[in-house]
């Protein structure tokens, strides 16, 4: 009988996907998930922090590109990262991308912040990847049922300084405070309408004065009036979200909302840079950077691109 791999520790665990690909066992993700639900419970749906901080976009299962992340922007603890969401699906490494993040998030709880994307749902991750890399990877759904669960505890947003609101999506007509979102009910898949639904499905538009239907069927499109006053009644300098794709890795739509998307060449065809975005007490700074190279081809998307979602 060949031996059973005994359990490893967080560092060898994250040495081992980042030096190796080394994928984890479906008993060392069920230790870890079970260790991070503990923490993600902790967590109010905001979560109150400080600058300096380094907020990331979309990553989508491109797992070397987020190596490179870190390269640019600086490993952990020494900087503290807010990850907006939409982990996986598309890219061909969303495990190793998902337990790479949780993994830190339980070495170093407090340096590093995970909300939640509309990625991050039993329904989509079905139809845009992840369940079908986990059976690949694992030989059953197993694997992607312990992290799915885990993305019911996800954070909805996290506010630096009181005056940049960092969230998925955008804004919804059911949440004019900052309070509204505390009273949001994570814990559960993402409901389809609703405060939560919009949070981490709307986008903002430059062709809409205020609220107008979202063409991704999820959601609500919102025009500057509506950040505007959203700022104004919370006292906020800028929402910073993610959830679509920006050419040059960020874009200001309004002055006070700025994608940021940390996805290069996403789904490998886009010619797209990534972007990171620096918070200090200062104006916010942008690192740009580009795919990581390979020494293979990169795995073909699972799922041909459909950008409005």
């Amino acid at each position: 009988m060949g031996q059973v791999r005994a359990m490893r520790s967080i560092d060898e665990m994250l040495e081992g996907l980042k030096t190796r690909g080394e994928l984890l066992t479906e008993k060392e993700i069920r230790g870890v998930i079970a260790r991070a639900k503990e923490i993600f419970l902790e967590e109010c749906n905001v979560v109150h922090l400080s600058s300096p901080v380094t907020v990331a976009g979309d990553i989508h299962g491109q797992f070397y590109d987020l190596l490179t992340l870190f390269e640019i922007g600086g490993e952990l603890p020494q900087t503290s990262y807010i990850f907006l969401g939409d982990y996986v699906d598309r890219g061909g490494n969303s495990v190793e991308t998902l337990l790479y993040l949780v993994l830190l998030k339980l070495k170093w709880p407090s340096r590093i912040t995970l909300l939640r994307g509309n990625h991050e749902s039993r329904q989509i991750t079905q139809v845009y990847g992840f369940y079908r890399e986990c059976l690949r990877k694992y030989g059953t759904p197993t694997v992607w049922r312990l992290c799915t669960e885990l993305f019911d505890y996800l954070v909805v947003g996290a506010l630096v300084d009181q005056r940049v609101l960092c969230i998925h999506g955008g804004l919804s007509p059911e949440v004019k405070l900052l309070d509204d979102l505390a009273g949001i009910q994570r814990l559960g898949e993402i409901p389809d309408v609703g405060a939560f639904g919009d949070i981490v499905w709307s986008d903002p538009s430059s062709l809409v004065e205020a609220w107008a239907v979202n063409p991704r069927g999820a959601g609500y499109l919102f025009g500057e009036r509506v950040a505007n006053e959203f700022c104004h009644l919370n006292d906020l300098d800028l929402i910073a979200r993610a959830h679509q794709l920006a050419m040059d890795g960020y874009l200001y739509q309004f002055d006070s909302v700025v994608t940021v998307w940390s996805a290069p060449n996403y789904c490998y065809r886009c010619g797209n840079v990534g972007a990171i975005m620096r918070l200090t007490k200062h104006d916010p700074s942008f690192a740009i950077f580009t795919q990581r190279p390979q020494t293979q081809p990169p795995p073909e998307p699972t799922q041909p691109p459909t950008y409005f979602l």
